[in-house]
């Protein structure tokens, strides 16, 4: 009797743990048994049921997020969406080697010591008030990924606010909602600058290239600027804002952290050669990002960086082990290879369709009508694929819409840059995720309230800045 009663305690223990698992199962099981709809092939109907268990789980967190990615990848091969060798080579590709690099880059970085010296560079600008400092983090964030990339400005910020933060306490449960407001600061200013210059992320240029598709003069690179870049200003002290309401800091200053920060600069002394060869190092990589990406790819050229690192003795093996979350590699592997499957089984192009058909003419031929369109679709989109992914997939749908290909084109543009609303929607969440510190509910708490603003303030920019512009 006490071994049935104690049975039974463990199966209610479990399943009040693991709800979320089982709804997001029971889900699975009922839609797999459903007809596709019309339309749609049976492999895009299921990709769909993935991709909806997938987002359950992965906003519920009700295991690992690792074990989310291991749920998505087998799903994709029993439910006959492709088979093993078609998942594996959709789940290693370039984006995957270069977050992979990106992480490894990150611990060489705090290896040489930049991480304290970049930090305190920062602060300096900023004093020690942790708003300021949160802003700051912002601020250049967005500045720099305008220009070289999110992936690449999250993988060199996530270090230098890792340092602060360690610096302000060892201990991690006194410092959970600084953490949050810092590494969100970093993240969040990343997606924000992204859309600032043609060069600030890959869905930038697969519009260009569908506008001389589309007969349509592309917007210069200054053009760009002129039309985006105040956009990317004015969603810097809504960030702020947003982040600040959201994630109340422990420490309304960070004098004690700054102040060991400064110590530490202070004992390491003057630069040495192997700070100056880790730098020299990184700038290469960085050159090779800026000039060379379209020939080799920017995950094999962040790798050779490691190799060079490794080769010069300036990291260890045993300490890029450590400190890599091996996990989150997983999971946005496997991100991308459900992703691969949604554009092609069909799905992407089915629900673009189902949303674009629902709406009459007379509607679509309403400026603020379409771009709401194109807003809603776009950024559930781009919370399903990556950004360029989404405007690869949607752009020629776009642009064949009512109106001027140039506004409705940089609306979906700027709109798939939203990856506000889970750990693996955008490269730079899924890199600030990876040091542990975060929640992936974290990610819907501030995701919500910075998607909304930032869809209001896009309708009301477009249709009145751009206006001044034609």
């Amino acid at each position: 009797m006490e071994v049935r009663n104690q049975l039974s305690s463990n199966l209610i223990y479990w399943v009040s743990r693991n709800i979320w698992l089982i709804i997001a199962s029971i889900f699975g099981i009922l839609f797999y048994f459903i007809p596709a709809p019309a339309g749609l092939s049976i492999e895009g109907w299921r990709t769909i049921i993935i991709a909806v268990i997938a987002l359950i789980l992965i906003v519920t967190e009700p295991i690992p997020l690792p074990g989310i990615a291991f749920i998505i990848i087998i799903l994709q091969v029993y439910f006959g969406v492709a088979d093993a060798n078609s998942v594996s080579k959709a789940f290693m590709n370039d984006a995957v080697f270069f977050i992979m690099g990106s992480l490894m880059l990150a611990v060489a970085i705090i290896q040489q010591g930049w991480d304290a010296r970049i930090a305190l560079g920062i602060i300096r600008l900023t004093g020690s008030s942790t708003t300021r400092i949160a802003f700051g983090f912002s601020t250049i964030a967005a500045i720099l990924s305008s220009f070289i990339g999110e992936h690449t400005v999250a993988a060199i910020m996530l270090p230098i606010g890792l340092t602060l933060i360690r610096f302000t306490s060892e201990d991690k449960e006194q410092t959970t909602q600084l953490s949050a407001l810092i590494l969100f600061s970093i993240a969040y200013g990343c997606l924000i600058g992204s859309i600032g210059t043609p060069s600030g992320g890959g869905r930038n240029v697969i519009m260009m290239i569908y506008w001389k598709e589309y007969g349509v003069e592309p917007l210069s690179y200054w053009r760009w600027m002129v039309y985006v870049y105040p956009l990317v200003l004015l969603q810097l002290p809504l960030l702020a804002w947003v982040l600040r309401s959201t994630f109340k800091p422990e420490f309304s200053r960070l004098d004690s952290g700054v102040r060991r920060l400064k110590v530490q600069v202070a004992r390491s002394g003057k630069i040495t050669d192997q700070q100056k060869l880790a730098a020299f190092l990184f700038l290469v990589v960085f050159i090779g990002w800026v000039f060379l990406s379209e020939t080799f790819g920017l995950g094999i050229i962040a790798i050779t960086g490691v190799v060079l690192y490794i080769v010069t003795d300036l990291v260890k093996w045993e300490d890029i082990n450590k400190h890599v979350n091996w996990g989150v590699i997983i999971l946005f592997g496997a991100a991308i290879s459900l992703g691969v499957q949604i554009k092609n089984s069909g799905a992407a192009h089915w629900l673009a369709n189902i949303v674009l058909n629902s709406m009459g003419d007379e509607w679509l031929n309403i400026p603020i009508v379409t771009d709401s369109i194109i807003i809603l679709l776009t950024t559930t989109m781009a919370n399903l694929l990556s950004s360029s992914a989404t405007v690869a997939v949607l752009g020629p749908v776009i642009l064949n819409l009512p109106g001027d290909a140039i506004h409705t084109g940089l609306v979906a543009t700027i709109v798939s840059a939203f990856g506000y609303f889970t750990a693996v929607a955008a490269p730079a969440c899924t890199i600030v995720y990876s040091c542990g510190l975060l929640r992936s509910k974290d990610f819907l708490r501030a995701g919500w309230k910075m998607g909304t603003i930032s869809i209001g303030l896009i309708l009301v920019y477009a249709n009145v800045y751009w206006r001044f512009l034609q």
